[in-house]
C-alpha cells in the first residue's frame, strides 16, 4: 500500500525550527554581532578610565586645590594656580631637580656609552655565549629594587662592606659610602647605571640584528676597519633605537624614587643630597599631606620631561633619528 508524505509549503526558518523553540529574529542576530566586540573590550575600557584617565584628571583638578585627605572631598578648597607658584619657588624643589639632573646626567648617560659598544662587541664577536652574557646584564633590570637595595647596602656598608674591604690597603680608614654625602650621590648613581646598562644593551643588540650583514662584508671588501664599520655604518643605523633609548632614559631618569629611597636612611641628614623630585612630591603628599602641592610638582616634572624630550627628538631629528629630506 502506497504511503504519501506532504511536504511544507514555507520555506521561512520558523517552519524548520524544532518543536517547542522560536526561531531568532534576523534583526536581534545583527545587533549581538555588533556589539559583541564591544561588549568583549569593555572590561579594558572600564579599567582604563578608572585607573588611568580618572586618576589623571583629578590629579590635574587636585593641583589647582588645597585638600586635607582625612577631611574628605568636601575640605577642597580652591586655590588656582598658587601650588604651582609655590612649587616653583620652593628651594627644596630646586634641590631635589638640581638631584635628578645630576643623576640623569651621571648614570644615565654612561649607560649608552657603554652600552652601545658592548652590544657591537657582542653581536660581531660573540656566538655561542651570546644569550648566557645578554641575560647576565639583563637580570639586574628585572631584579627586585628592594633585593637590589639591601645588596649594595651589604656591599657599601662602612665596616663590613666587600668595597671597603677591597679598597683597604688603598684608604686610610674605612669609606662612608651611604653616610657622607660627598660619596652618597656616586653611589647611588652607580647602582642606576649598573641596573639599567642591561636593558639598554637589549634595546641596541636588537636593533643590531636587523641591519643586513652584507653592509659589513661589502666594507670590509672596500678596506674598512671595524672602527669605520662601527663609524659609517653602525651609528647612521642605529639612530632610530638610540632617539628610543634616549627618550626612555631621560623619563626614567627624572622620574627615578626607587634606589635613593630604598638606600639611603631618610633619617639621615645625607638624604637631602640623593631627594629626587619624586622623592620630594612623595613627602610632599605622604609626610606632610599637601596633595596639592604634590600634585602641582608632578605636572611641573611632566612638563620638564616633554621639553626635554622635545629637545631630545630635535637633537635627532624629527624622524627619530632620520633627518627629513629638503
Amino acid at each position: 500500500m502506497d504511503q504519501t508524505y506532504a511536504v511544507p509549503t514555507s520555506t521561512s526558518p520558523a517552519a524548520h525550527a524544532a518543536p517547542g523553540t522560536h526561531a531568532r529574529k534576523p534583526g536581534a542576530t545583527w545587533r549581538m554581532r555588533r556589539w559583541a566586540p564591544y561588549l568583549f573590550i569593555a572590561p579594558f575600557f572600564v579599567l582604563f578610565i578608572v585607573f588611568g584617565v580618572f586618576p589623571l584628571l583629578f590629579s590635574i583638578w587636585l593641583s589647582l586645590h588645597q585638600w586635607d585627605p582625612a577631611a574628605g572631598l568636601a575640605a577642597m578648597r580652591w586655590v588656582g594656580l598658587e601650588n604651582f607658584v609655590f612649587a616653583a619657588t620652593d628651594p627644596w624643589f630646586h634641590k631635589s631637580l638640581y638631584n635628578t639632573l645630576w643623576f640623569a646626567l651621571v648614570s644615565g648617560v654612561p649607560q649608552h656609552f657603554v652600552a652601545l659598544p658592548l652590544a657591537y662587541f657582542i653581536h660581531r664577536h660573540l656566538k655561542r655565549s651570546r644569550n648566557a652574557v645578554v641575560a647576565a646584564y639583563f637580570v639586574p633590570y628585572i631584579t627586585s629594587s628592594v633585593a637590589i637595595a639591601l645588596i649594595f647596602s651589604t656591599l657599601f656598608s662602612k665596616d663590613y662592606g666587600v668595597i671597603n674591604a677591597v679598597l683597604g690597603p688603598w684608604m686610610s680608614e674605612p669609606i662612608d659610602w651611604l653616610g657622607d654625602a660627598a660619596y652618597t650621590k656616586p653611589a647611588v648613581a652607580f647602582v642606576v647605571f649598573w641596573r639599567f646598562l642591561g636593558w639598554n644593551l637589549v634595546l641596541y643588540l636588537s636593533a643590531l640584528q636587523v641591519i643586513d650583514n652584507e653592509l659589513y662584508e661589502a666594507a670590509t671588501l672596500d678596506g674598512a676597519g671595524s672602527w669605520q664599520q662601527f663609524r659609517f655604518i653602525t651609528l647612521p643605523l642605529l639612530k632610530p633605537m638610540i632617539f628610543f633609548a634616549v627618550t626612555l632614559t631621560i623619563i626614567g631618569n627624572l622620574q627615578l624614587f626607587e634606589e635613593p629611597f630604598i638606600l639611603v636612611d631618610p633619617e639621615k641628614g645625607v638624604s637631602q643630597s640623593v631627594m629626587t623630585s619624586a622623592i620630594f612630591m612623595y613627602r610632599m603628599a605622604f609626610s606632610d599631606g599637601d596633595f596639592g602641592t604634590a600634585s602641582a610638582v608632578s605636572w611641573l616634572l611632566f612638563l620638564i620631561i616633554a621639553a626635554l624630550t622635545w629637545g631630545n627628538s630635535k637633537l635627532f631629528g624629527r624622524t627619530g633619528g632620520q633627518h627629513a629630506s629638503s
